[in-house]
């Protein structure tokens, strides 16, 4: 019996949580409109008269938002580390290489036109 109480307890913290979150957004003005929210939401067809509920989606939403745009920075700047060591190694291990090839004769008249080797 008294695990039973416990969970419900538990429960009960989880509630006045929850209800003082929800009350904190009255004063919260997020990113995102509420007028936006709104728009998206109904245009998916979910109508909610509860600013609270808006309001809790907008910041989700921004949340979200802000995962994806720290995420693509940071695959920004992974690529451009991993770009600028590449060119280093490969400056490091592959020059230009201006040594001109060695040619081999058999003979002087090699190379020569046919017409002037009789000659």
């Amino acid at each position: 019996m008294n695990h039973n109480q416990q969970s419900t307890d538990g429960i009960h913290e989880d509630d006045a949580a929850l209800s003082e979150f929800l009350a904190s957004l009255m004063d919260y003005t997020p990113t995102i409109p509420d007028e936006l929210v709104e728009h998206y939401l109904a245009k998916s067809g979910f109508q909610c008269p509860d600013v609270r509920l808006i309001r809790l989606v907008a910041v989700a939403t921004q949340k979200f938002v802000a995962e994806v745009a720290t995420d693509a920075l940071q695959q920004c700047k992974a690529r451009q580390t991993t770009v600028v060591k590449d060119k280093r190694d490969k400056q490091q291990k592959y020059g230009v290489n201006v040594k001109h090839q060695e040619y081999f004769a058999d003979s002087p008249s090699t190379g020569m036109d046919p017409a002037s080797r009789d000659e």
